[in-house]
Parts: C-alpha cells; structure tokens; sequence
C-alpha cells in the first residue's frame, strides 16, 4: 500500500475541492483550500520525498478558458518532475503524446473512453493504440447507484451505465497498467473511505489507486485490512499541507511502517 500524491489544477491554481460539486457552468466547485504554491512547487516537493507515481489532474475541460492556465501549471510540473507523475483530464490519443513528451509517465483517461453513458471499445483501442497500455491509466472514478458503483466521466457529472465490478476490472486491466478510482461522493469530505468499493478494488488483477474521504490514520488502517494491503491510495484536502489535520509526514512514516 502506496502513498500516491496527487496535484488538482483548477482555474490554474492547485486547490482541493469537494469533488461532487465541480462544474463547467462557470468552471466553480466547492474549494477546500486554494494554495500559494504552484503546481511545480508541489512536483518538487513531493519527488523531494522521493514520492513517485502521483497523479496531476486538470480539473478543467478543454473547452473552457481556464483549461488554458491549468494546462500551462501542468506542464511546469511535469517539467519539474520527469518520469515521475501521471497525468489526466481531457486526454485523447490527439493530445497524449504531447503530455508524454512533457514528461509524464503515463496519461489517465476517463471521458474519452466513457462517452455519452456508454464504454466506447473503439476509443479504447484508439488510446491503447495511441500509447500503449505500458502508458496508460483508466479512472474508473465512480458514485453509488442503487446497489452498485457506476463510472461517472465529464469531471464527475456523469453518469455512464458501466457498473464498476470484477468483470469490467478484469476485462479493462487486459489494456491499461493501472486503474485510478475516486469514491466522488466521498472525495473532498472527509468522511471516510467507501469500504465497500475497497472490497471490489481489492480484487483487482492490476495496481489500482484509491481517493476519496480518507481523514484519518485509523482510515488508513481500515483501507490497509479491506484492501489487504494492494491498494494504493491519495489523500488530498485531509492533509496539514492543505490545511487539513493528517500531518503528510506521518502519512509517509505510516506507509513505511507497512
């Protein structure tokens, strides 16, 4: 079980936001905390640690015209961290390589690959194609519905009908090397982790990524027994570095000491 950081660009500045509030309607979301620093201060802190395999997110659509000062942040951090971060939000196979180039490890899809509702097999095989699976991350980010979790794209407005379950893990790690997972209707509130979708994660045939709620070392312990030890997680806005009450060097002792 990994610590997986993570830099959240929005209206180009890195903040934690309550996930189930972002819009595009005017690019708003609930902030959490808005930091001084930059996206590249936070790449080098982090790889100052010796943190790898994190994740900057570009919570903007491309459409809007804020995606241009959020993408500009992102690439200055993937500058100042070569090889060691992944990237998402708007990736297609038109614009992965540029990322690539820039210096991230590999790029996360979400909207390309649920499109409209529906798990789009071309556009799979498109990226795939694109990058190679050795490159890509699929988000599998997800929301509670009836009795199963169902990926959500469209920076998590959308419902699609793909329940998130061992067969769509199974089938779907044939061509990506890990999985990303936001619980969105915990991200940002720090109210815990969904368990139930740790249970599912646990299972999966590929390293996978959890966020989502998680405010305590007691949350830590309880994800470290239900995800038995294989699942990775991020923690955002709990953090004392963005003015939440986890110390993040007590996170990364506790991960050593596991």
């Amino acid at each position: 079980m990994r610590f997986r950081p993570c830099i959240d660009i929005h209206n180009g500045k890195v903040k934690q936001i309550v996930g189930g509030s972002l819009k595009d309607d005017g690019a708003t979301a609930r902030e959490n905390y808005v930091s001084e620093h930059d996206a590249a201060w936070f790449a080098r802190f982090y790889t100052a640690d010796g943190l790898k395999d994190g994740h900057i997110i570009l919570l903007n659509p491309v459409s809007a015209p804020q995606y241009r000062p959020t993408k500009e942040q992102a690439l200055m951090a993937l500058e100042s961290a070569k090889g060691l971060f992944q990237l998402g939000g708007g990736v297609t196979p038109y614009n992965a390589d540029e990322f690539l180039q820039a210096g991230a490890s590999k790029v996360i899809v979400t909207s390309y690959v649920f499109q409209d509702g529906n798990f789009n097999q071309r556009h799979l095989e498109k990226i795939v194609s694109a990058v190679g699976p050795e490159h890509l991350v699929l988000d599998l980010s997800c929301r509670k519905k009836g009795d199963g979790y169902y990926i959500v794209t469209d920076r998590w407005q959308k419902f699609t009908n793909v329940c998130l379950n061992e067969e769509t893990l199974g089938y779907l790690a044939e061509s990506c090397s890990e999985f990303l997972v936001h619980a969105v209707d915990a991200e940002g509130l720090r109210k815990g982790p969904e368990l139930e979708l740790v249970d599912l994660l646990a299972n999966s045939p590929i390293p996978v990524t959890y966020a989502g709620g998680i405010s305590s070392f007691q949350d830590l312990e309880a994800l470290h027994q239900r995800g038995h030890g294989r699942v990775d997680f991020s923690i955002g806005s709990a953090l004392d570095i963005f003015g939440g009450n986890m110390p993040y060097r007590k996170v990364i002792a506790h991960c050593l000491a596991h």
